[in-house]
């Protein structure tokens, strides 16, 4: 459906139409068959402006006559504020113009500015009148997403169309996540990625790097973890300045107290080990304060090197957990909960105090910390701390809860629904290669698990979503084929993160759009 309203005042004619559009990607616009006579030249030569085509889609067009803006030879961008400098030096190097510092715009120009409207900061303002464009928006984000709709409006079909773009996403977090724990990812690579997701808007990769099959990145405090492949910081430094250009926050993961193999092979004397002495593969044990001082140690050296607000705890999979008698096959964890929290407390609370053990720390750095949706647990004589977010990945847990609980509950939740947005290498456990095409026509950040969504009362305490490629079977695809694979379902849950209604454009008409973009 299209919402279309029509003002007339004196001699002018004024046409909204908001996204989503027509089948053709183009909004469907009331039209006067006859301007009025005493509109001005412009109106009577040019017809009525149609949507710029993004992905994802502006949320709203306001529609005009007139020629639009295409880039000129002689064009540059000014920018009202030095703090724009470099979204102005970028968007003039994609669109081959000059970059001419603070000033005022003239025609064949675009002008980037900052003002103090009363708007989020992730919104834009994109108006194309008299030859020129101006993006502007309260701050620099907003002001990026504008020119990357210019950049795409430009590429889609030569110009940015005559009108006013109003926009801002549906959804505070827009994320891309990569197991580089499991597989070594270049630093290009991921740079390239973040130069994508940079244009699809998103604003947060997360960056698994520490698993049982390996630890990514270098570390000054305990080298002796490090894998042979892997980041230097120097390279992590160069990651996380390109995307703080793309006003991208990385959001780091060491997983614990499971899936940290790769730490343990080092330290051995930290294993879990069962009733009969068997290690327990990945698993620490929480039992001893040295395993406590281990990880967090390398929590407050990457809490230095990654400066953003986000962290990710994991908390997932601790097989400590995964058994039918945890006390009875663990009883040193069981030990060590009672005298912690008390007679009646088990293993699941230990996990829950070393959880939030954890996140005190990370908040000490000012952090807002994220766990898996398994690392929460009913009941209890230990609750996790309220300002943990849930990042809900699945229903297919031992003891696994449905969504509802945890929004009932109040929680804020991070949509990592494995049913739509995991991208498992070799497709183990049943798992299958997700497709733009099913993200596109059935996925929204309400559907947190299989298929059906939530009611639309949580919509607010879901705060986005992630797309995550795990690295279960690391050689069954090239990084390449990873970057192949991944297009389409990047681009189709970008559109459903910004804007979560039914498209305007099938699929078919989204996927030529999407070779046109490149």
């Amino acid at each position: 459906m299209v919402v279309t309203g029509v003002a007339v005042a004196g001699a002018t004619a004024l046409t909204v139409s908001l996204w989503p559009s027509g089948g053709n990607g183009a909004p469907m616009t009331q039209q006067p068959t006859d301007p009025p006579a005493a509109s001005p030249s412009p109106s009577r030569t040019y017809p009525m402006s149609t949507t710029p085509r993004t992905i994802p889609a502006v949320r709203e067009h306001t529609p005009a006559r007139g020629p639009g803006w295409r880039p000129a030879d002689t064009g540059r961008v000014v920018v009202n504020d030095a703090g724009l400098a470099d979204e102005g030096r970028l968007l003039a190097g994609e669109l081959k113009l000059t970059y001419a510092g603070t000033g005022d715009a003239r025609a064949g120009d675009v002008q980037l500015a900052l003002t103090d409207e009363d708007a989020g900061a992730e919104s834009y303002t994109m108006a194309v009148n008299d030859g020129r464009v101006r993006v502007s928006g309260p701050a620099e984000a907003g002001v990026f997403y504008g020119t990357r709709t210019l950049k795409q409006a430009v590429r889609a079909d030569g110009a940015a169309p005559e009108g006013v773009v109003r926009d801002s996403p549906a959804k505070p977090q827009r994320g891309f996540m990569l197991d580089i724990a499991r597989k070594h990812f270049t630093a290009g690579w991921i740079e390239d990625r973040i130069r994508e997701l940079g244009d699809l808007k998103y604003n947060q990769l997360g960056l698994h790097f520490s698993d049982d099959q390996g630890f990514r990145i270098e570390s000054d405090k305990h080298p002796e973890v490090v894998s042979e492949q892997h980041l230097t910081k120097a390279e992590v430094r160069r990651i996380l300045d390109l995307a703080e250009s793309r006003h991208i926050t990385v959001v780091p993961e060491i997983d614990s107290p499971g899936h940290l193999g790769a730490v343990l092979d080092a330290h051995p004397d930290l294993q879990l080990r069962n009733v009969n002495g068997v290690a327990t593969q990945g698993a620490v044990d929480i039992s001893k304060p040295a395993a406590a001082d281990l990880v967090d140690e390398l929590l407050n050296e990457y809490a230095e090197l990654f400066p953003g607000r986000y962290w990710h705890l994991g908390a997932d999979e601790y097989r400590a957990l995964m058994v039918s008698n945890p006390e009875a096959t663990y009883p040193q964890l069981a030990a060590a909960a009672q005298k912690k929290y008390g007679a009646n407390a088990g293993v699941a609370d230990l996990a829950t105090g070393w959880l939030n053990d954890r996140a005190g720390l990370m908040r000490g750095h000012d952090r807002t910390t994220r766990a898996w949706n398994d690392g929460f647990f009913p009941g209890g004589a230990v609750q996790a701390a309220d300002d943990i977010q849930v990042a809900y990945w699945t229903g297919k847990e031992i003891g696994a809860r449905q969504p509802t609980e945890y929004l009932r509950a109040g929680r804020e939740v991070i949509n990592y629904n494995d049913e739509f947005l995991y991208y498992v290498l070799g497709q183990p456990n049943q798992f299958v290669y997700p497709t733009g095409q099913r993200i596109y026509e059935q996925w929204t950040p309400l559907v947190l698990r299989g298929t059906t969504p939530v009611s639309q009362e949580y919509d607010d305490q879901i705060l986005g979503g992630s797309f995550a490629v795990w690295c279960d079977l690391a050689n069954s695809q090239t990084q390449d084929q990873v970057a192949a694979g991944i297009r389409m379902p990047l681009l189709a849950l970008g559109q459903k993160l910004w804007d979560p209604r039914k498209p305007g454009a099938s699929w078919g008409e989204f996927t030529g759009l999407a070779q046109k973009l490149g």
